[in-house]
């Protein structure tokens, strides 16, 4: 089996809709640390799981810097971001997505890999 793991921060602005009264319903800002994991059993033709280019234009490309609202489709919860980004990138089983120091969503698909 071979694993890749990528890290990198995006700096986004959300804002969740809850059903109880919050600061975090006001739109906000966080510098986001995101790691993505994938795995194979086998490379592909260029010798690699997925390329670390690719995961940072699927997932970092397109949230830093950017409204999580308007990109994810969903409420912009630290777990549906963690799905959110799991699903962008092929081969991927976990996502890591620290909103603030102490504060970690994990996603992690529940199937066989690839």
């Amino acid at each position: 089996m071979y694993y890749v793991r990528k890290t990198f921060e995006v700096s986004a602005a959300h804002r969740l809709t809850l059903d109880y009264e919050s600061k975090c319903t006001s739109l906000h800002g966080h510098n986001w640390t995101i790691t993505i994991y994938c795995r194979s059993r086998e490379l592909d033709r260029n010798g690699m799981v997925v390329d670390f280019a690719e995961i940072k234009h699927r997932v970092a490309d397109r949230l830093d810097h950017n409204v999580v609202n308007d990109v994810i489709g969903c409420n912009p919860t630290a777990e549906n971001m963690a799905r959110w980004c799991c699903e962008q990138v092929p081969r991927c089983y976990r996502v890591d997505v620290q909103e603030t120091t102490g504060n970690v969503a994990t996603y992690e698909v529940d199937e066989p890999c690839v």
